[in-house]
């Protein structure tokens, strides 16, 4: 049986996750590090998503960004993970696939979620026990966020523009929300919406998608598990 297709809703914010094959690392150093964020501005630039949160680790990626039109996502992805894939290749003398199939995507809901998944993603470092400080880590968007970092690729969400119209405010109260853990209710969920690529917000929210799509969009228990999303 075919492959489910992504959920795929225009100006809806999709939390994307992109590993090596094997859980390999696709990174081997900092330029293989800079050669992906470059691509990944040329590829922005090129489909109209909206990026607003990354963190490249040492074998996987998660990117929190916001597709204009339908598809615009699935294209961006393809092209730039294409033209990495080469670049990396090249550099390191080896052949063959570097990513572990399809990237995974579930949609994010209103400010609350989208602030979560946001925490989620920027404080990967510090659950990976990399650094105890988020914003130390260089490769991911935490620096931006705390205007410690200039030039960005990201374009600032509703939600995040919301925490206070003073961007020092807005940085010093993010500061605090990266201070606080995220609960394990808390990952528990994003991760299991991420892995069935399903839509991770309110009621209303999943029902506004289900009515777009004709699809179920919340998860499906662990234990029983449906015959199309295994």
């Amino acid at each position: 049986m075919g492959r489910m297709p992504r959920f795929d809703v225009s100006g809806v914010p999709q939390h994307i996750v992109q590993r090596g094959n094997n859980r390999l690392p696709c990174f081997l150093n900092d330029r293989d590090r800079l050669d992906y964020l470059h691509l990944l501005r040329d590829a922005l630039t090129a489909t109209s998503v909206r990026l607003h949160a990354y963190v490249l680790m040492d074998n996987h990626v998660h990117l929190l960004a916001t597709p204009a039109g339908p598809g615009d996502l699935s294209r961006m992805m393809q092209k730039f993970g294409r033209q990495y894939v080469g670049l990396f290749n090249a550099r390191h003398h080896r052949t063959g696939t570097l990513w572990e199939g399809r990237y995974k995507a579930c949609l994010v809901g209103d400010e609350r979620y989208f602030l979560t998944c946001q925490r989620y993603i920027e404080l990967n470092p510090v659950r990976a026990r990399i650094t105890d400080d988020p914003v130390a880590y260089r490769w991911s968007s935490c620096a931006a966020h705390l205007g410690q970092r200039t030039g960005s690729m990201l374009t600032p969400h509703p939600a995040w523009l919301a925490l206070d119209a003073n961007p020092i405010h807005r940085s010093s109260i993010w500061r605090g929300l990266l201070d606080e853990a995220l609960t394990e209710q808390q990952l528990d969920e994003i991760r299991q919406y991420l892995q069935q690529q399903r839509a991770w917000g309110r009621d209303d929210f999943r029902a506004m998608v289900e009515a777009k799509t004709s699809r179920f969009a919340g998860v499906r228990p662990a234990h029983r598990p449906s015959k199309r999303d295994k």
